[in-house]
């Protein structure tokens, strides 16, 4: 039990962040002192300070078993949590499967990022035939699937991997834009709603919503 008046240590290491922005030294100080299982207890659990300290903790130090604590803090009654939780998130998506799956998916982001999508959806292919239930191979080769115009495969692939993790609302939303792409409004529609019932945070995805639902309006 926290004696009264003692700040706690998450909530120290916390607020020396935000005045050093000392990454390295934050993560030293939280590896020290609290196991990724106790900070996934204060995500949840914890009062506000905690709640943001140890969130992002886990965007830094966490692995994929953070994913559905991280995905609850999506949804938080505080903010700057829910920020937190959104970057968080994203990393631990990324530390799934072995050591040398993680490296090859580090090679598939660089080859979407750099337009190499023809190269990005061959190596996809064999990381998902090598770890089928990795949810990121499958969210990268819809990215390439996507920008190479074949819609249905891409939007096929995000349903995989949000069936995988259904925290994905990066995937959610991108699987709004196939319907979109392939002329399927209401099933855009459903997306779009779904994914921010995942994460209310997506500002940009309700304006989404809210122009469909107008566009959509009598049809």
């Amino acid at each position: 039990m926290t004696a009264p008046n003692r700040i706690p240590l998450i909530d120290r290491f916390y607020l020396r962040f935000l005045d050093d922005e000392d990454s390295a030294e934050f993560i030293r100080c939280v590896s020290k002192h609290y196991l990724p299982a106790t900070l996934e207890q204060l995500a949840r659990f914890g009062q506000r300070l905690s709640r943001r300290g140890a969130v992002l903790a886990l965007g830094f130090v966490g692995n994929y078993s953070a994913n559905p604590v991280l995905g609850h803090a999506l949804r938080d009654s505080d903010r700057a949590v829910r920020v937190l939780a959104e970057n968080a998130i994203r990393e631990v998506w990324c530390r799934d499967g072995s050591e040398e799956q993680r490296q090859q998916l580090s090679v598939l982001v660089r080859l979407n990022d750099g337009y190499q999508f023809e190269e990005s959806l061959e190596l996809a292919s064999l990381l998902i035939q090598q770890a089928p239930r990795f949810a990121e191979a499958w969210n990268q080769r819809a990215i390439a699937h996507y920008r190479l115009g074949q819609f249905e495969s891409a939007a096929n692939d995000c349903q995989q991997t949000v069936e995988l993790n259904p925290f994905h609302f990066g995937s959610i939303v991108g699987m709004a834009h196939c319907y979109l792409e392939m002329g399927e409004g209401f099933a855009a529609l459903e997306c779009f709603r779904r994914a921010v019932e995942v994460n209310p945070g997506l500002e940009a995805v309700q304006s989404q919503i809210e122009f469909l639902e107008r566009a959509l309006d009598g049809i």
